[in-house]
């Protein structure tokens, strides 16, 4: 008699397929999600209903309840007992120092790329800001701030520190709405892409201490706006 394998035996390719395309599917389910979240169509404290997600996804309930988990372990959902799932909501406080400690994973993160990042990699960073700045030019805000999000995610990656990384992603996931609002203001938003100007061109000329510097004063300046932005959640939402 044979012996019994050792092992078993690998999942069909179908099955692997299938659990790939799950995955993908509620990736995109939770970036959709996200998008709606950051430029207010679902704001703070609104409750999400499965039912008429599914509808607007075209979605089943099984990779929609996978993104909602995602979105809570980010922290920009919350799922509560008897009530599912609504819009994180933060208090003043919990922006205050939500803030406090971006000004300085990015500002450490700036100081990093300065030193660290290739040739490529701050000419694909130039070519963001001039698409971003284009994108300013016809006052399209969400193209703008998709840019702006990946121009600020590439610099703090080509820090080449994936513990800093990682803690930036998880701290920005829940201020991306209240960074997108602030561009709301059009004196705001011409002054932030002035500061975006000054950042590429201390990335440039590898001004560590320079682009540390603007981007400590550049999320200042987005936490003055947000504040200013800021009106009290329900107390039941805020944390």
């Amino acid at each position: 008699m044979r012996p019994a394998a050792a092992f078993s035996a690998p999942p069909e390719p179908t099955s692997v397929m299938a659990a790939l395309d799950r995955r993908m599917l509620h990736e995109a389910v939770a970036e959709s999600l996200r998008e709606r979240i950051i430029d207010g169509t679902l704001a703070p404290g609104a409750h999400l209903n499965e039912r008429v997600l599914c509808e607007q996804l075209q979605v089943s309930r099984t990779p929609l309840r996978e993104a909602l988990r995602t979105l809570a372990g980010e922290g920009v959902i919350e799922l509560l007992p008897n009530r599912g799932a609504v819009v994180a909501a933060m208090s003043r406080a919990s922006i205050e120092h939500a803030f406090e400690l971006m000004r300085v994973l990015e500002a450490t993160a700036g100081e990093l790329a300065a030193r660290r990042a290739t040739e490529a990699d701050v000419e694909a960073i130039t070519r963001l800001h001039a698409e971003m700045t284009r994108a300013h030019a016809r006052r399209n805000l969400p193209v703008y701030y998709r840019l702006n999000r990946e121009i600020h995610e590439a610099i703090v990656r080509c820090a080449g520190n994936p513990e800093l990384e990682s803690a930036y992603l998880r701290l920005n996931a829940r201020l991306q709405a209240l960074r997108f609002r602030s561009n709301l203001n059009r004196d705001k938003w011409d002054a932030a892409l002035r500061e975006h100007h000054d950042m590429i061109d201390a990335l440039t000329r590898r001004d560590a201490r320079k682009l540390g510097a603007l981007l400590r004063a550049h999320l200042d300046a987005k936490r003055d706006v947000v504040l200013a932005q800021w009106v009290e959640p329900d107390q039941d939402t805020a944390r």
